[in-house]
């Protein structure tokens, strides 16, 4: 509880809207997803393909307040994006990041997100594996160095915190393996480590 106690006000709802093809002047509803505030300034990190495309990007707050965010830059190959947004709660607190070098399979591990876009709900479960990869629906990208974990994630958990029992985030979910076309959770999650998510946006090693 504590893990997801902590981590909680630094995870942000996220909206993806496109051009509406019936309607030039009106934006549609692509896509939800997770994002995770990694510093005091705002600065979000979410997967590339839950902004991908999007004429505009919605954040909600753990306060509930909304603003729109613009894309800071990109990883494809991670499936990484950073975002800011316009405005942020006077209290925003960052999220602590963690290691994932410590990680073995076993550890108990929690994920928060915005499945459906319910939420930030919370699921918790073990690493299950190490070093994964895994390529990516659309078949575009191979991901490396995976964390594989098994608590509960689903459509608009992307882009989420991976949460260690200290409540640092160890990893950003990126994917479930689904051998069907229901996109459900079947036990197989994975998760790009904090440390590839860190290089990506020029965070100091750790």
């Amino acid at each position: 509880r504590k893990a997801a106690a902590s981590v909680q006000g630094a995870v942000v709802h996220l909206l993806a809207f496109v051009a509406d093809p019936k309607n030039k002047n009106a934006d549609k509803e692509r896509g939800v997803g997770t994002g995770v505030v990694i510093k005091d300034d705002g600065t979000i990190l979410t997967n590339f393909h839950v902004i991908a495309g999007a004429k505009k990007l919605l954040i909600t707050f753990f306060d509930g307040s909304q603003t729109e965010a613009s894309v800071v830059s990109v990883q494809v190959d991670k499936d990484l994006a950073v975002l800011k947004p316009q405005k942020i709660p006077d209290d925003l607190e960052a999220a602590v990041l963690g290691s994932s070098q410590q990680l073995v399979p076993g550890d108990a591990v929690v994920v928060v997100g915005f499945p459906y876009g319910i939420g930030p709900s919370v699921s918790s479960g073990v690493v299950s594996g190490l070093n994964r990869q895994f390529k990516s629906p659309d078949g575009q990208q191979m991901l490396q160095g995976l964390i594989q974990f098994d608590a509960a994630a689903n459509p608009g958990n992307s882009g989420g915190p991976l949460v260690n029992t200290s409540g640092e985030v160890v990893g950003i979910v990126t994917a479930i393996l689904n051998p069907t076309p229901a996109r459900t959770f079947i036990g197989i999650g994975f998760a790009t480590t904090i440390e590839s998510a860190g290089s990506a946006v020029g965070l100091p090693p750790f």
